[in-house]
């Protein structure tokens, strides 16, 4: 009996103790352990969303400098591939001078004139391009009388419409006399007993101004529809490639953090009857400026844009950086071109990607076919 009464008060007592010790709670030295534990695992939680968060936004930074770079050459591919639309006919370069307004603004005064135009600069390449936006551009239509670029009485049927630009070209485009762009204000249909007319009256967009050399096609001259003529120039400005519109006074940004942006023409042999591309080339020397006597070797365009991530990666434990593998001999360049615009030490503290894409002159080959 003796014995059970004991265990009883044996029992009850741990119990007490147990419940008092409860109430008791934590003493300090438990809560400082118990803080310092949960602060450990928070700084380490913390470190590794900040690192995986930093190479997230190196890979994002990265992936969309590359993407944008692809982005960019297709939207200048588009545009090079139209280069000339309405500038040829019958197997002929229509236009080598060119009279051209804008309003009252004379953008060119019997210049020699090219489609497409490419200038080497330090920056980076220049690219001019100009055509036409109609489909029918690529037909063209004799006169029928002479004209003296205030209207055209044609020799058969031109889809224009008031508003629309059309190309007047001399018979002989190695004359030396200037092609001239007009703007229709008015269309005379044809009748039984008269022929089409086109009438450009100076409210017309292309009409307000004269020129050095007064206009003046025979009847064997040439008249094209442009529909609206557009020219567009890329260039590298501030780090950017931007597409500007110099008729209109606009740019747009099409690709960012540029480092290198250049070009090349994809030209036939220099010999009568090669039309075989046979050799990429620069923009410079005998293509410096393209014109009459090289236009016709020309058949392609090769374009080339390399962009860097927009942020630096993180240097190794030495200090030393290696998004890109050092060494002069691994710095990115185009063909073979030297590289651009990585003079500093710390250049490959960046990654980079490179984007090529090949754009055919459709209308520059078939225009001369």
């Amino acid at each position: 009996m003796c014995s059970s009464r004991q265990d009883v008060q044996r029992r009850s007592g741990g119990w007490v103790r147990a419940r008092q010790a409860w109430r008791r709670g934590l003493s300090i030295v438990e809560l400082m352990v118990g803080l310092v534990v949960a602060l450990l695992v928070s700084l380490a939680v913390v470190n590794a969303a900040i690192s995986f968060t930093a190479s997230q936004r190196q890979g994002i930074g990265a992936t969309g400098a590359a993407m944008g770079g692809v982005t960019a050459l297709a939207s200048l591919k588009d545009d090079i591939s139209v280069a000339g639309l309405g500038f040829f006919g019958d197997s002929t370069y229509l236009c080598q001078n060119l009279n051209f307004s804008v309003g009252a603004t004379r953008v060119s005064d019997g210049a020699a004139f090219s489609p497409l135009q490419v200038r080497r600069t330090a920056d980076g390449d220049v690219v001019d391009i100009v055509f036409g936006t109609r489909v029918e551009s690529g037909a063209n239509v004799r006169l029928r009388e002479t004209s003296d670029g205030n209207s055209s009485t044609l020799e058969s049927f031109l889809p224009a419409s008031v508003g629309d630009a059309v190309l007047l070209a001399p018979s002989n485009p190695a004359s030396g006399q200037p092609c001239l762009v007009r703007s229709v204000t008015q269309v005379t249909p044809a009748t039984p007993t008269s022929a089409q007319l086109l009438t450009f009256g100076s409210a017309g967009r292309h009409n307000a101004v004269s020129f050095s050399t007064p206009p003046f096609f025979d009847d064997d001259a040439r008249i094209t529809q442009l529909g609206a003529v557009n020219w567009v120039r890329y260039r590298v400005v501030g780090g950017n490639l931007v597409a500007e519109r110099p008729l209109d006074g606009t740019t747009v940004i099409v690709a960012r953090q540029v480092v290198s942006f250049r070009m090349q023409f994809g030209v036939s042999a220099n010999a009568p009857g090669s039309t075989t591309l046979e050799a990429w080339v620069s923009p410079t020397g005998d293509f410096a400026t393209v014109n009459a006597v090289n236009l016709p070797r020309i058949r392609a365009v090769r374009l080339g844009l390399i962009v860097r991530s927009p942020q630096l990666e993180k240097r190794n434990a030495a200090g030393e950086c290696t998004a890109a593998d050092a060494g002069d001999a691994n710095k990115p360049r185009l063909w073979d071109n030297p590289p651009d615009n990585l003079a500093g030490p710390d250049w490959n503290c960046w990654r980079y990607r490179t984007s090529t894409a090949v754009a055919p002159l459709r209308n520059l080959v078939l225009g001369q076919q």
